[in-house]
């Protein structure tokens, strides 16, 4: 395999990744408006919001058994415009139905395009026997801003949703399409590879486990910054409208960045030494909401908890293929799963622990939860298998 195809592959998974962020930031952040558009009530919002990932985790089971027999790549170049298309149909309906469809059909592609753009992420990074993972994740975060900017100027010029979509799909999908060309499936383990305690074929879900709860407790610390930081902001600690839209974007910067320099954590320290740090950090982010005193330092607690969870995931789905070099496709699949089940968690966690006692104590929990993830972090590789620093395994070729 040359130096030029995998740099080509790099980038071409990395576009993926990018716009991957901007159709997730376009729907969730648009949520309201689909609500009006359709006339969802705010009783029946939970059951179509919940279905997304529910069906994005079916996508993933299914992608499992389907990338035994078809490359990871066809399932991600066919499931992206299919992403795209559903986003479209979201923003394009005018009854209930259609809604109902275009999200369905939204969280069935975009299981199948997570599982498979990590699965072609972990080989990848496993053929270039260094750190890359965060980089992809990094290209995840641009787009998630890209994608949340664009829909706060359609919101602020009244743009409707589906001319809000369409230039969008039209620019990103067929480009996304083309530059699928250069997708690279690295299948099986490298040469000077050593398997983890699972085997190089093995899939044994109890050495998966922890990776699993690692996951879960990411999504959960996630999903309360990006559903509760808002009404915490506004609610709790007085702010106004506009500052109450801060936090979010604060993280999101910071997740941006904490991926962009995450790799060469890795590849000095070690993915555990990295994800233990990531975990501390985060944790601290959650007490500092809890005991923020005002607007600002809450600001800043939520900016901390960007920097902390940006390294979790990444390399908790690297981890994966460490562990089953030979089966890393199923172990990433099954992985992806419970992406999923902490954003179905995560967000009713925290507000019926909010309405029942306060929402300064149910910052705790998830504050307890990622903090778990330090028990774990031996999960992620022993000082041996590091990346980089002179730590890591032979390269199998030299590429930038």
């Amino acid at each position: 395999m040359t130096d030029a195809r995998l740099r080509h592959g790099r980038r071409a998974l990395a576009l993926s990744f990018f716009v991957q962020g901007v159709a997730f930031a376009l729907l969730v952040t648009r949520i309201p408006g689909i609500q009006d558009r359709y006339g969802i009530s705010d009783g029946l919002l939970p059951v179509f919001l919940a279905a997304v990932p529910v069906l994005a985790g079916v996508a993933s089971v299914v992608t499992e058994k389907l990338v035994a027999r078809v490359a990871p790549s066809r399932v991600l170049r066919w499931s992206q415009p299919v992403v795209l298309l559903a986003l479209v149909g979201a923003g394009a309906g005018d009854a209930l139905w259609m809604a109902a469809v275009a999200l369905g059909l939204f969280g069935l592609s975009v299981g199948a395009l997570d599982a498979s753009m990590n699965m072609l992420g972990v080989s990848l990074q496993r053929t270039y026997g260094r750190s890359i993972m965060l980089g992809f994740h990094a290209a995840y975060s641009l787009g998630g801003i890209a994608g949340a900017s664009l829909a706060w100027v359609g919101a602020h010029w009244h743009v409707s949703l589906f001319w809000s979509y369409l230039p969008v799909a039209l620019v990103l999908g067929p480009l996304a399409f083309l530059a699928a060309r250069w997708y690279v499936d690295a299948k099986g383990a490298q040469p000077g590879e050593t398997a983890g305690p699972g085997g190089a074929g093995a899939l044994s879900f109890r050495l998966l486990l922890p990776l699993c709860l690692v996951m879960t407790f990411a999504y959960i610390g996630d999903s309360t910054v990006s559903n509760w930081s808002a009404k915490y902001l506004q609610d709790v600690l007085g702010s106004s409208e506009e500052a109450a839209t801060v936090p979010y974007n604060a993280y999101m910067v910071t997740t941006l960045l904490g991926r962009a320099v995450g790799d060469l954590g890795v590849r000095y320290f070690g993915a555990s030494v990295v994800v233990r740090a990531g975990a501390v950090l985060a944790a601290c982010g959650f007490a500092l909401v809890a005991l923020a005193p005002s607007v600002w330092l809450g600001i800043a607690a939520f900016t901390v908890l960007g920097l902390g969870l940006s390294v979790i995931v990444p390399q908790t789905f690297a981890a994966a293929g460490r562990l089953f070099p030979g089966n890393s496709d199923a172990a990433v699949a099954r992985l992806n799963v419970f992406n999923y089940v902490g954003f179905l968690v995560g967000s009713p966690l925290v507000g019926a622990l909010g309405d029942a006692w306060s929402y300064r104590g149910a910052m705790l929990v998830p504050m307890v939860l990622v903090l778990v993830t330090v028990v774990y972090a031996t999960s992620f590789g022993a000082r041996g298998a590091r990346y980089g620093g002179g730590h890591e395994q032979p390269r199998t070729v030299d590429v930038g």
